[in-house]
């Protein structure tokens, strides 16, 4: 399409502010940066659009341009919402480059001009390929009615033969055609993803091409048009949360127009992981919400009303209490001050989906807040018996990373770390800030071990750790949690004597006719209690260790 198209076209609001003569210059696509060099994005004929957040001072604006220029970009489009009026030394130097220059009036969204550019270049380059593109954004853009990207992919395979699948940065499949035949092994899945987050944290080009096991794919990244590596201080912000399409093809082969077309079907599905991102608000601010009262100090009361809200909405049909897990997790860059949370907490919204589970959207039983440069999950697990009975259920540090080690090694590979702690399940409001603590520790555990992608969960802050002088009083206070507050719970609602009963026992040895005499009891009574108090922990009070870690606990309390 011609510049001179999009200046006719009122709804785009965009004003010439010079390179009148240059108005019948071509459009290939469309961009949207605030980098100082986005040259490693650019592939010439862009469009680019920008919120002038890499101006700092005047001289800024010749070097920006003259990146631009060298990189064959047919124009520039500054936006009014951030300055004002766009500053006369952008004008100058756009003048001095012949670059034409629009202001974006502040009312006009960025994504607007995108989505017209696309649908513009996509029909008037790609030819008869046109219809497609139009069948393909009609269906992106109608609503859930629509298909998501799988409905994408299939056109993909039926009118231009092409086997396609969209990837998680895990390696998670999200969606493939029908085209495509049957999924692709795992192992491959991760494979394509390990060399995507390799090539793009070298700066390579895309489209990536691979060759595994003599057959040839093309990655190409779907790059979310809220927050883009464009929009974003470092590219390293988005590498781990993007997802990434790939094509069973050479792309080195293929015409311009085939390349625009992929290009643009990129920036389609990119709408159904925004849309997909949307949905997770609701649960993000659950876990948010909850997570504040928790580190608020608030009463037990308050975040169980809280989590009796959040129930429903995360375990949707079951009506049964659940129980709830807490998974903290941290990306680091070495010696860079580079916002963490978002990029953590994307990262643990896919990596707590099953990695066998197809789908864009898996996560409607996880709730995930993010606080400084640290991402927390609220984990239900439903419970499947009135009581625990102190089997290993739920999220496993071991088996969290199994499937993800690989790309996400890669991905972080020469100066990230991503560390994950796991708590024990708790059955209370009363338990989550002892899960959280918990969490929290075993992070610090799994940060101080060796590899780029590490875990550790509860079960490694060994009792006797509590004994030693270096072990925060916060992990005491966990461990005391997890072990009595099950009992604490069950006294309150049934005014059972359980705690008593447990400090009353452990003082007569295990002797049961010394207890019972000691608490006025029928020794049967005595073993009904003892065996609640089993139940209720997962515990043995016949073992030298569970009284060990009972006598701990009860002592710390």
């Amino acid at each position: 399409m011609r510049l001179r198209a999009l200046l006719d076209t009122d709804a785009l609001g965009l004003k010439l502010l010079g390179g009148e003569e240059e108005l019948d210059r071509s459009v290939r696509g469309v961009m949207t940066t605030d980098l100082r060099d986005p040259s490693r994005y650019l592939s010439g004929g862009e469009l680019v659009l920008t919120g002038l957040a890499w101006r700092h001072d005047a001289e800024d604006s010749e070097p920006f341009v003259r990146i631009l220029v060298q990189q064959g970009v047919t124009a520039l489009a500054a936006g009014e919402a951030e300055l004002g009026d766009v500053p006369a030394d952008l004008v100058t130097a756009c003048a001095r480059h012949r670059l034409p220059l629009f202001a974006v009036h502040e009312s006009v969204a960025f994504a607007t001009i995108t989505e017209h550019v696309v649908r513009q270049v996509s029909g008037e380059r790609a030819g008869d390929l046109a219809a497609v593109v139009d069948r393909h954004r009609r269906m992106m853009t109608s609503g859930p009615a629509g298909g998501g990207p799988d409905v994408v992919l299939d056109l993909l395979g039926s009118d231009l033969d092409l086997r396609a699948w969209v990837l998680a940065p895990t390696g998670r499949l999200i969606a493939g055609s029908k085209a495509a035949g049957p999924a692709l092994p795992a192992e491959t899945c991760g494979r394509l993803a390990a060399e995507h987050l390799t090539a793009t944290r070298t700066g390579r080009r895309a489209p990536h091409r691979v060759l595994l096991g003599g057959t040839t794919y093309s990655l190409f990244p779907i790059r979310s048009t809220v927050r883009s590596p464009q929009t974003a201080r470092d590219a390293r912000e988005t590498l781990l949360s993007d997802w990434l399409l790939a094509v069973e093809a050479d792309a080195g082969d293929w015409a311009e127009e085939r390349l625009d077309l992929l290009h643009g079907v990129t920036q389609l599905i990119a709408v159904e992981r925004d849309r997909r991102d949307a949905a997770r608000t609701v649960r993000r601010r659950l876990a948010q919400e909850v997570l504040e009262l928790v580190q608020t100090g608030a009463a037990p009361a308050e975040i169980a009303a809280r989590l009796r809200v959040a129930a429903p909405v995360l375990l949707p049909g079951l009506g049964a209490a659940p129980h709830w897990q807490v998974v903290v997790a941290r990306v680091d860059w070495d010696g860079d001050e580079i916002e963490g949370g978002p990029v953590a907490q994307a990262l643990l919204e896919e990596i707590l989906v099953d990695p066998l589970a197809a789908g864009p959207e898996h996560s409607d039983r996880i709730a995930v807040a993010h606080t400084g440069d640290e991402a927390i999950a609220l984990v239900p697990l439903p419970a499947v018996t009135a009581e625990h009975d102190g089997s290993e259920t739920g999220v496993l540090a071991d088996a969290l990373l199994e499937s993800v080690r690989d790309p996400l090694t890669a991905g972080l590979d020469g100066d990230g770390h991503l560390t994950l702690g796991v708590s024990a399940a708790v059955h209370s409001a009363e338990g989550l800030r002892g899960a959280l603590e918990e969490a929290r520790h075993a992070r610090r555990v799994a940060a101080a071990r060796p590899g780029r992608v590490c875990a550790a969960g509860h079960q490694e802050l060994a009792s006797h750790v509590l004994l030693l002088p270096f072990v925060p009083d916060d992990v005491r206070r966990a461990f005391t949690a997890r072990l009595l507050d099950p009992l604490r719970d069950y006294d309150r609602r049934h005014r059972a004597e359980l705690i008593p009963t447990l400090e009353a026992f452990l003082d007569c040895d295990g002797s049961w006719t010394r207890c019972a005499g000691r608490l006025h009891l029928h020794v049967n009574t005595l073993r009904y209690r003892v065996g609640r108090i089993e139940q209720l922990t997962g515990r043995d009070l016949s073992r030298l260790e569970d009284k060990l870690d009972f006598f701990l606990a009860l002592r710390m309390s």
